[in-house]
Formats: C-alpha cells, structure tokens, sequence
C-alpha cells in the first residue's frame, strides 16, 4: 500500500498519534480529513496542512459524525482509500468503574470501529481496494494495568481489526492495528484516568516502566512502513511481539509476572 494520491480520514487527529499521523499523509502525499471531538484543535491542524486537509468536528463514535466525514472527504478529495480509527479514552478503574465510563470507553474505542466499517467497507468491497487502520495499544494484547474498561475495551479493538481482516482480506481489503506501549500524548500525561487521579498514575506508571515512551512522530512513521508492507500487527515498541509471545506460552506464569510487577508499583 502506497499513501501517495490516497484520500484518508484520521480520527483523533487533533492532538497526538493522530495529528501526527496527518501530518505523515500529507507529507506522503496523501489527502486527509482530520477528524476530532475538539474541533478548533481539528482545524488547527489542518489549516496548518493547508490545501491537502479538511478538518470535521464531532464524537467519531457517532455514526453521523463519520458519515459526514466521509461525505466532506469524497466532496473535497475523492473516495476515500484509507481510515485510521484512531480516537480513543482512557475510562474507569477497575470494579468501581461506572457504567457512564463503561459506556464511554465501549463506545469510542470499539463501537466507533464497529461503526465506521459499516459504512465504508461495502464501498470498498465495489471498488475492490480500502485500508483500515485500527488503533488499539499493548494493552489490547497484554493488559492494562489500573484501568479494566481499557484494557477491555483495547482487547475488544484488536478482536474486531482480527475479524475485518480475517473476513474481508481476501477481496481487497487490507486492515491493520497499531499496538504501542508508551507513547508522548495527553493520555498518558494524567488524561487516561481523569476521574480517579490514583489509578490513573499507576497505569502511568506501568506504561511508563514497561518501556520508552515515544514520540507520535515516530509511531506515524512506524504505521506508513507498516502498511506499505500491508503488515497487519503495527508494533512501535518491538518488545511487546515478546511480551506476547511469553504471554501465550505459558498464560499461568505471566499472570502471575504482571501480579508481582502490579506489586512492584505499588510498592
């Protein structure tokens, strides 16, 4: 897959992974649409991008506000070839999480996949080509620690990317999920856990310990190298396929891992 003359819409792209992620597409020669719930930081960056991005404002959860996104792509660019569904929140705890904050994170780190999909991939399956990228993280492979409506809601958004892939590869279209660690965004800066600053800072932490935080910068790059070899598990952070692979050799003996090193942070 070549990013040159495609027509993309990123979604979280005002800030962070995403913006970055626009950023690269352009450079690329892409044309995108950057879609955010803030839309003054969605139109920031694309009048930064000038002629070559569109902003769109709204809850990319909202299966509305992703039909409007891809009606402004198709009318300012063309039909659109790429999607990254890359907006995400943080949530709850753990238990004691709400169902308001299950709901939340449910909705935009899943459903806004879910929903997207819907509406893009019949098209594709006419045109015979389309390339959905699913932003997931480490979490939806390992787990998160402090945070349960996360590390749910990240296993669910690899599940699904799986599904699409498994169900749709084989007549043009192509899916892949990024899966980082740490990466240098407002989430992981005291936003993944607003309402529970505690917890918050523990799964901070364990990010954090776990390996390098990196720039969003370098995880744009990743994903671009990544889809031009139509990759399907984007792994900024190498380490995480041996953390994986450690987790399904023996699933006993890394429970109990992630308990002592749970420990080791509270300590």
């Amino acid at each position: 897959m070549e990013i040159a003359g495609k027509v993309a819409i990123v979604t979280g792209a005002g800030a962070g992974i995403g913006a970055a992620l626009a950023y690269r597409l352009v450079a690329g020669d892409a044309k995108v649409v950057v879609a955010d719930l803030d839309a003054d930081s969605a139109a920031k960056v694309a009048a930064d991008l000038g002629d070559n991005a569109i902003a769109v404002g709204g809850d990319v959860a909202d299966e509305q506000v992703v039909a409007e996104s891809i009606a402004t792509a198709e009318r300012e660019f063309g039909p659109v070839d790429l999607y990254f569904a890359n907006a995400g929140i943080g949530g709850g705890p753990g238990l004691d999480s709400t169902e308001a904050q299950w709901a939340s994170t449910i909705e935009v780190n899943v459903m806004a996949h879910v929903r997207a999909a819907k509406l893009l991939v019949p098209g594709w399956l006419e045109r015979g080509s389309g390339y959905f990228v699913s932003t997931a993280s480490a979490a939806g492979l390992l787990t998160q620690i402090g945070s349960a409506p996360y590390s749910v809601t990240k296993h669910a958004a690899v599940g699904f990317a799986e599904w699409l892939s498994v169900t749709y590869g084989d007549k043009g279209i192509r899916v892949s999920c990024l899966c980082p660690m740490g990466v240098d965004t407002q989430l992981l800066t005291g936003a993944l856990i607003p309402d529970n600053p505690e917890a918050g800072a523990l799964a901070i932490k364990a990010v954090k310990t776990a390996g390098a935080v990196l720039s969003p910068e370098e995880v744009a790059e990743t994903v671009v190298e990544a889809m031009a070899a139509e990759h399907f598990l984007i792994l900024p952070h190498p380490e995480v396929l041996q953390m994986y692979r450690n987790k399904g050799s023996d699933y006993d003996r890394w429970i109990s891992g992630m308990r002592r090193f749970q420990t080791m942070l509270r300590a």
